[in-house]
């Protein structure tokens, strides 16, 4: 009731980065080559996967969908970021806010279950190789795929939909360059306990379940290489999982110190710092990962680009 005679907000205002024009060149030149390479990479990975019927397998499948994950979660801040560099007035409307957040939240949590079952599928060819072809299915890399999706929405759509129906009638300058949960619930004109205990509790479980997937599965994946006899074939098949664990190790490690660390421990400046790298750099790394410690990726782009050769001298 006391919120009634308020003025309510129809719109934020994004602090940025920087205010500094030789700053703001710098950014925009950096931040417009990473996204490009972002777009490139992913995409490239995408077409290649499609193309070549060698790299249709489960784990394929499952990284052109991590692909696919990391051009909609760059695309969801990357352009807005690049455009109020220079601006004056970083502005975005109230629903705007709510739907930026909403699809890059559903992005971020579908590709940590989308790493988990990369893992699972990691740990089924290693092993129970015999039975790899009959339980990976493509119904089941169908469902593994889907799950994330849906629990992604289910997590996200719980997020927007305490957040936003919290009153904002009072600040709304928002200390950040995109709409995070977060910096978005600061500027709320009621207590948010209740929304970053949500959280807390979402963020937690949903990394703690992903997490164990991840951990039960290279548990067993290294029991499996350990059994090997000789070195060239631990190394090879270390090699088939080492790109996983890398993205894996980036990304929650990123996560984890922005989302699941106590309230007390917020600071909304260094938060913003380190979303840069998971909003812009680590959906560039992952495609430059799988491609640069990945024969089988190496060897059909060599194949590709041979053929285009063999084509142009004919």
């Amino acid at each position: 009731m006391a919120y009634r005679n308020q003025t309510l907000v129809t719109e934020f205002f994004f602090v940025g980065l920087t205010n500094h024009f030789q700053y703001q060149v710098v950014l925009f030149l950096v931040f417009l080559f990473v996204y490009l390479v972002t777009l490139l990479g992913n995409l490239g990975m995408i077409t290649l996967i499609w193309m070549d019927s060698r790299l249709h397998t489960p784990m394929y499948f499952f990284l052109s969908h991590l692909s696919f994950v990391d051009v909609c979660s760059s695309s969801v801040t990357g352009p807005k970021m690049l455009t109020d560099i220079f601006t004056d007035k970083k502005v975005i409307s109230f629903f705007g806010c709510a739907v930026q957040l909403c699809f890059f939240g559903h992005f971020v949590v579908t590709e940590c279950y989308l790493l988990a079952a990369m893992a699972y599928d990691r740990y089924m060819a290693l092993c129970k190789p015999l039975l790899y072809t009959l339980i990976m299915s493509q119904q089941v890399c169908v469902q593994l795929v889907v799950g994330p999706y849906a629990l992604g929405l289910i997590s996200t759509l719980t997020h927007m939909t305490f957040a936003f129906r919290l009153p904002y009638c009072g600040p709304n300058i928002i200390n950040h360059f995109f709409c995070d949960l977060l910096p978005v619930l600061s500027l709320a004109c009621a207590d948010t306990h209740v929304n970053k205990f949500l959280l807390f509790i979402f963020a937690g479980a949903l990394g703690v379940l992903s997490g164990v997937i991840i951990l039960v599965s290279y548990i067993y994946i290294v029991m499996a290489i350990l059994r090997i006899r000789s070195a060239h074939g631990r190394r090879k098949a270390f090699s088939t999982c080492s790109s996983h664990l890398t993205a894996v190790s980036i990304l929650y490690g990123t996560l984890f110190f922005i989302y699941v660390r106590p309230s007390s421990s917020f600071s909304l400046d260094i938060n913003k710092v380190v979303s840069l790298f998971y909003t812009a750099v680590i959906p560039m790394l992952n495609p430059l990962i799988y491609s640069l410690r990945n024969k089988d990726v190496k060897d059909s782009f060599r194949r590709k680009i041979g053929r285009k050769k063999f084509l142009r001298g004919r």
